[in-house]
């Protein structure tokens, strides 16, 4: 290849629409994170956007979300930025995805076993799948065309030689025709990087942290194609998580907020862990108050003292409805989800028709939309609430 290198940004897990801690703050940082990463593209003059899957959250993203999505998408086709992805776990539906609405829109071209040329480098994809459907050598790949230099594979899962992999990308490399140069993967949230085969693999990370305990900066990797293969790493900036330990002495609920005080909690994630071998009580409501009045987005106080097995252990909630639609909204809930769980609410539905109200909204929905989504075989999707890859 001669002249320029065709440069790659390739990003994922960008979740949006994911409303972390049941906050609408942290809602509209995911899009702003992606954001931040297409602003990059556009700046920096990048020949495609590559992203690995879990675009969005849920199979069902709001409205808005997805509204500024699409314009997002525009932007990138109007800079001339060719964007290519797969469809993600988090997003995946049984009939059309949301990849296949942007392409529809012109915006985006779903990558499957026939390659997507972009300035001399093939792209091809794989969207997510169970493990036991992951065999390499049951997904044929049509061959490399002629006018492509190199030849990179987009894949949605966790893979070997990572050591939380399921399947191994060795499988690829083995029983394909298809010379691989690089493999680009979503799916899990921290950015890591190996060699398979002498092929380049790499995972992105997420653009947001959807968890505590992912600390990395969050970014993206970018790729150079020319003679070789170059990658790099570039971090962009999120919103700030703060740990606080709280290691108690003596005092209980008071000593717990004047360790806060020790840290700048402004506009940040704060996370409290309460240790030590004090038992004074802690109320938590009363710790996460003063955090909020401080200017906290978010504040949740974990309370890890041992406890004797045989002592009562007093709970204490500010607004325990508020508590309740809290954790709903953390939930992630379908439409048919929060129906459901309105009706179970409802106080002004005695308890001996609450099955057959369920019954009557649940089959409203499905004369509705025929498929309800998030129902698998009948029954309702369990919601991801910790781990978000």
């Amino acid at each position: 290849m001669t002249g320029e290198p065709t440069r790659v940004l390739h990003t994922g897990d960008t979740h949006i629409g994911y409303r972390q801690y049941g906050s609408d703050d942290r809602r509209r940082d995911f899009l702003r994170a992606f954001e931040r990463v297409v602003d990059d593209a556009i700046d920096e003059g990048y020949d495609v956007l590559v992203h690995a899957g879990d675009l969005f959250h849920s199979r069902s993203p709001r409205l808005d979300d997805v509204r500024e999505t699409v314009e997002l998408f525009r932007r990138l086709d109007d800079a001339g930025v060719e964007a290519i992805a797969v469809v993600g776990n988090h997003e995946s539906k049984r009939d059309a995805d949301w990849v296949d609405l942007l392409q529809d829109l012109g915006l985006v071209r779903r990558l499957g076993d026939e390659a997507v040329v972009v300035d001399g480098v093939a792209f091809y994809g794989v969207d997510h799948r169970p493990p036991s459907r992951f065999d390499a050598s049951e997904i044929g790949f049509a061959p490399s065309p002629q006018d492509a230099s190199h030849n990179v594979l987009v894949l949605h899962g966790l893979f070997e030689p990572f050591p939380f992999g399921d399947v191994s990308l060795e499988g690829f490399v083995e029983s394909s025709d298809v010379d691989w140069d690089a493999f680009m993967l979503g799916d899990y949230h921290h950015p890591e990087r190996d060699q398979v085969g002498g092929v380049v693999a790499s995972y992105c990370g997420s653009t947001e942290r959807a968890s505590a305990d992912e600390e990395e900066a969050r970014g993206y990797n970018v790729f150079g194609f020319d003679d070789g293969v170059r990658m790099e790493r570039r971090a962009i900036e999120t919103r700030d998580f703060v740990t606080v330990e709280a290691d108690l002495v003596e005092g209980g609920t008071d000593e717990v907020i004047e360790r806060t005080r020790e840290r700048d909690v402004d506009d940040a994630v704060v996370t409290v862990e309460v240790r030590g071998g004090s038992d004074a009580p802690v109320v938590q409501s009363e710790v996460e108050e003063s955090l909020l009045g401080r200017g906290a987005v978010v504040a949740r106080v974990n309370d890890r003292r041992d406890k004797d097995e045989d002592e009562t252990t007093e709970v204490e909630f500010a607004d325990p409805d508020s508590a309740v639609r809290e954790r709903v909204d953390e939930m992630e809930l379908t439409d048919a989800g929060r129906e459901i769980d309105a009706v179970v609410r409802d106080k002004n539905v005695a308890r001996t028709r609450i099955a057959e109200e369920i019954e009557e909204s649940v089959e409203g929905f499905l004369d509705a939309d025929g498929d309800e989504d998030g129902m698998e075989d009948g029954k309702p999707e369990q919601s991801t609430l910790g781990d978000v890859s």
